[in-house]
């Protein structure tokens, strides 16, 4: 699928489109995305600033897509875990960057080269238009190439 299309897609998928998460980029080569999330009176939790959920929601795809479409159909990738530590409130405009390396990349077809499967952890920070982290949030994948038929 082209990233193009995916990113239309993710953008007018209902939830990123009524929790305000626009999604702004996804580089062809699927080694980069960039993510945001708008205040809206609708996304904000009961002191005014970004629900929790939501800044969670915003990261949550993208280390699993970016590795999913960068690998190719020969490997299985699947999220297996996450976690996320609020820094301090979001307020405005948050980002979040994914940058998936040609070294990590290596590292995971090396590592399932021989049918093991491998759980890689992905960190990445949320920041405010003041480039302040908001929140840190990590992801785990699970990796594994497919077994032969």
């Amino acid at each position: 699928m082209k990233a193009s299309l995916l990113r239309h897609g993710l953008n007018l998928w209902p939830p990123f489109l009524f929790a305000g998460i626009h999604v702004a980029a996804i580089s062809p080569d699927y080694r980069h995305a960039a993510v945001e999330l708008r205040m809206r009176p609708w996304n904000r939790n009961y002191v005014g600033t970004h629900f929790g959920g939501s800044l969670f929601a915003m990261t949550d795809p993208f280390w699993m897509l970016l590795a999913m479409q960068a690998l190719g159909r020969d490997y299985i990738v699947w999220d297996r875990a996450g976690a996320i530590e609020f820094v301090k409130p979001g307020r405005g405009t948050v980002r979040a960057r994914f940058d998936l390396g040609d070294d990590v990349l290596a590292e995971l077809r090396a590592a399932t080269a021989g049918g093991d499967k491998v759980l890689r952890w992905f960190d990445n920070e949320i920041l405010d238009a003041q480039g302040e982290v908001v929140a840190k949030v990590r992801k785990q994948l699970y990796v594994r190439r497919k077994r032969d038929r």
